[in-house]
């Protein structure tokens, strides 16, 4: 059961797979994190691609 690094609440499967690191690990949920840090993880991974 994947889980927030940071706070240790519960996030689903698709979550870990959009914003885990490369060793798996999220670390920031939506109820810690801001949304803009969501928003520049998206961003810098899609440059990756």
């Amino acid at each position: 059961m994947a889980a927030c690094d940071h706070c240790g609440t519960h996030v689903s499967e698709r979550f870990v797979r959009v914003f885990a690191d490369e060793s798996g690990t999220v670390r920031a949920c939506p109820n810690c994190s801001a949304n803009a840090g969501l928003a520049d993880v998206m961003r810098e991974r899609a440059r990756k691609v």
